[in-house]
């Protein structure tokens, strides 16, 4: 296992790979890994003969009052984790690598990101979708892996891979869960035992909107509503939002036809800020 820590040196291994005729696949995390992740790096490995695993805690996609400063930080128990997969690649540069003094241009893609987390999530996603065509350019992958539970993220990453040319395929894995719901994140390593409990009613109210849907309600609103009731039974978790929506566009559905919806979620817990989603077919 190798871990590369400047970009230059990135981009020299990958040129290397490339003109050997190897394929690359990239997978961009923040590290904190767990077994959400690790499901992206098996992926990953069945696309290419090179998996590049990005480790990096993007400063650009937090605001001021984020979590930032806290968020988990642990090169080595990451590279631990990795090893399972060896041979792989790490890279894991530094902020002043990845943003130069005076550093200000950015990627910003200017129809999904201003719905859903876009509204509570000012310059969040520009600092995603700066950081990944950044992390494009200088590994050239073949494949990107993200996974499903970050929903919204992904199809941006595919809107904006679609809108500069870039030859790369995104393939998105789907969300890892606990044994009782509650999808895998770095950040649920800030819940106490309490919150640790209540955040599982996010993915009880997926659940509870599914059986909705699949048992023939149309009306979006009843069913948001139902949600909401139901979140409100714990009282520490605040809601951000509650939506049905296209799962292409991300625009809001007011009644359920025939086709597919996203039904997606985000709340608070304490001081965590938790996603949610999935996707239904109506029966």
């Amino acid at each position: 296992m190798k871990t590369i820590k400047k970009a230059k040196e990135m981009s020299a291994f990958s040129n290397r790979a490339k003109a050997r005729g190897q394929t690359l696949a990239l997978v961009p995390t923040m590290g904190a890994l767990h077994e959400g992740h690790l499901s992206l790096v098996e992926s990953a490995k069945e696309k290419a003969n090179i998996v590049i695993v990005s480790i990096f805690i993007n400063p650009t996609q937090f605001a001021p009052t984020e979590d930032l400063k806290k968020y988990p930080k642990n090169l080595l128990k990451d590279q631990k984790a990795l090893k399972l997969f060896d041979p792989i690649i790490i890279f894991a540069p530094s902020e002043k690598d990845l943003y130069s003094s005076g550093f200000d241009t950015w990627v910003e893609e200017g129809t999904l990101s201003r719905r859903l987390c876009g509204k509570f999530r000012f310059g969040h996603f520009k600092g995603v979708t700066t950081i990944v065509t950044k992390l494009f350019n200088i590994v050239r992958p073949d494949y990107a892996i993200f996974g499903e539970k970050d929903y919204q993220q992904q199809l941006i990453i595919k809107k904006i891979t679609r809108d500069l040319n870039y030859p790369i395929e995104i393939a998105t894995c789907p969300t890892v869960r606990e044994y009782d719901g509650l999808a895998m994140s770095s950040r649920n390593q800030y819940l106490s035992e309490k919150e640790r409990k209540s955040a599982t009613v996010l993915y009880k109210a997926l659940i509870r909107a599914k059986k909705d849907i699949e048992g023939g309600e149309t009306d979006c609103r009843k069913i948001i509503v139902g949600l909401g009731r139901l979140i409100g039974f714990e009282a520490i978790v605040r809601v951000d939002y509650i939506n049905i929506v296209n799962p292409e566009t991300l625009e809001e559905v007011k009644e359920i036809g025939k086709e597919k919806v996203l039904i997606a979620i985000a709340g608070r817990i304490g001081k965590t800020r938790l996603i949610d989603s999935m996707i239904v077919t109506p029966k």
